[in-house]
């Protein structure tokens, strides 16, 4: 079902890289400021469709286990004291990233780590 959607969107929209695409869907990180002195944590975005979001999360928590990249990607956020929150909306985006690429290039995923 999400492969779906990814499709819809990919193919019906213009995007000219893997991180429009993204950004479409909400998933960029944006600080949390006030002012100038007074600084947050970094959350996503969230200015896509929320139902697209909620698909990719359940589908980034499968693939920080049986994906190679995205599990190296999550392990290495997390040692480095991201939250595991964070850790896995970066997964989402990676997710976005090789979605877009598999579709414009028209080429099957080749996992980056062995």
């Amino acid at each position: 079902m999400i492969a779906q959607r990814m499709v819809m969107i990919v193919g019906g929209h213009q995007f000219n890289s893997a991180s429009q695409c993204a950004a479409y869907l909400g998933l960029i990180p944006v600080e949390k400021e006030s002012g100038s002195s007074i600084k947050g944590r970094s959350r996503l975005a969230k200015n896509g469709n929320p139902t697209i979001r909620a698909k990719l999360y359940m589908a980034a928590i499968s693939a920080k286990q049986y994906n190679p990249d995205i599990k190296a990607q999550y392990e290495r956020l997390t040692k480095k004291g991201k939250s595991k929150k964070s850790a896995l909306g970066a997964a989402m985006r990676k997710l976005v990233q090789i979605c877009f690429g598999f579709l414009k290039h028209q080429q099957p995923y080749q996992p980056q780590i062995g």
